[in-house]
This record gives structure tokens, C-alpha cells and sequence, in this order.
């Protein structure tokens, strides 16, 4: 997820939004491991202190991965259009206020359907992000189940300089939902 977050920095989830209702595109969510996502050494034993706050739920336990919510159940997300962006239910995203400067949205063509109760995630870091795009073939289609999405990240809190909220960019607002009128010629 760089260059939002980097290798060793600490994040807070929060779980009870999606209680009542599922992930919104835009959410950077962590969420279990849906199968093959990660290599056996990504994942390093837990010991001591870390089993301990594990068992608490002060920590998670190993097999999570972070990623940003792109479509949600019922979405059209498709890459590239004319102007190489990602679009969701026929709308273009401008994704320049959270991908670095002169990063392409996608170098793998996708046109994909989001099933109800999954989830269509990417990496900020496009070229280099083991997300949806890249388990397209796998079982499950790169789509991640909404039951295993442990929450939302909301806020960086180590390192200390640059710690803070993390918010839903606005591109996502202007995304209709799928079915509507602008939708209506999605497979």
C-alpha cells in the first residue's frame, strides 16, 4: 500500500462501521488472506508478547493483507479506459491524490463484475501490488469475500511523523451505484 503505508509501520482498524453495513469503495480495509494471497514466509510465527495480544485481539494474527477498495458487490470495475483509467460503473476515477505522481492505474487490462458479498482491491502501489488484478486466474477470481475483511484502517499511528486520520478519497462520490442508469450496459 505504499507510498500511503510502508513496511513496518503501525495502523488502526476499526471494526464497527462494517457491522451494520459492508466496506465502501475507497476504504482501505485489512482482511484475512483469502487463499493463496500470501507465501508461507509473509507470514512469520508468532511468539511471546505477539501470541499473547493475538489472542486478545490486540494484534492480528498472521495471514492479513491491506489493500483500498476499488468495487463492491454488483460494481463494474474495468481498466483501462481511453485515457488509462480505472472506471467503476462507467465513471472514470481520478486517482491522483492517492497514487504516486506518474504511476499507471493498471498495466493489466481487467473488465470484471463484482460479485454480491466481494470486494474488487488494489494496492496504491500499482506496479508492484499483488491485489485483485494479479489473482484474477486464481480460485475465487481476485475477489475477496466481504466476511473476510477484518475492518477499516483509519488512522497511521507509527511512525510518529506521519501519523494521522486516514480519509475516503472523494473521487470514489461521484461513482454511482451499479444497476443505476449510467451502469445500465454493464455485463
Amino acid at each position: 500500500m505504499e507510498p500511503e503505508f510502508v513496511k513496518n509501520d503501525r495502523i488502526l482498524v476499526e471494526k464497527p462501521s462494517y457491522w451494520a453495513s459492508g466496506p465502501s469503495r475507497g476504504d482501505i480495509v485489512v482482511f484475512a488472506d483469502p487463499g493463496g494471497w500470501l507465501d508461507s514466509g509473509d507470514t512469520p510465527p508468532a511468539t511471546g508478547l505477539k501470541r499473547v495480544l493475538e489472542v486478545v485481539g490486540l494484534y492480528p494474527a498472521g495471514g492479513h493483507l491491506v489493500k483500498r477498495v476499488i468495487g463492491v458487490g454488483g460494481d463494474r470495475v474495468k481498466c483501462c479506459d481511453e485515457q488509462g483509467r480505472v472506471t467503476v460503473n462507467g465513471t472514470p476515477l481520478d486517482e491522483s491524490s492517492y497514487l504516486p505522481k506518474g504511476t499507471v492505474p493498471s498495466l493489466t487490462d481487467f473488465d470484471v463484475k463484482v460479485p454480491q458479498g466481494r470486494l474488487w482491491v488494489m494496492g496504491d502501489n500499482r506496479g508492484d501490488s499483488a491485489d485483485s488484478r494479479f489473482h484474477m486466474g486464481d480460485p475465487g477470481g481476485g475477489f475477496v469475500p466481504d466476511d473476510d475483511v477484518v475492518g477499516k484502517v483509519f488512522a497511521l499511528v507509527w511512525p510518529w511523523d506521519h501519523a494521522g486520520f486516514i480519509h475516503r478519497p472523494s473521487t470514489f462520490r461521484a461513482v454511482p451505484d451499479a444497476g443505476s442508469a449510467a451502469t445500465s450496459g454493464a455485463r
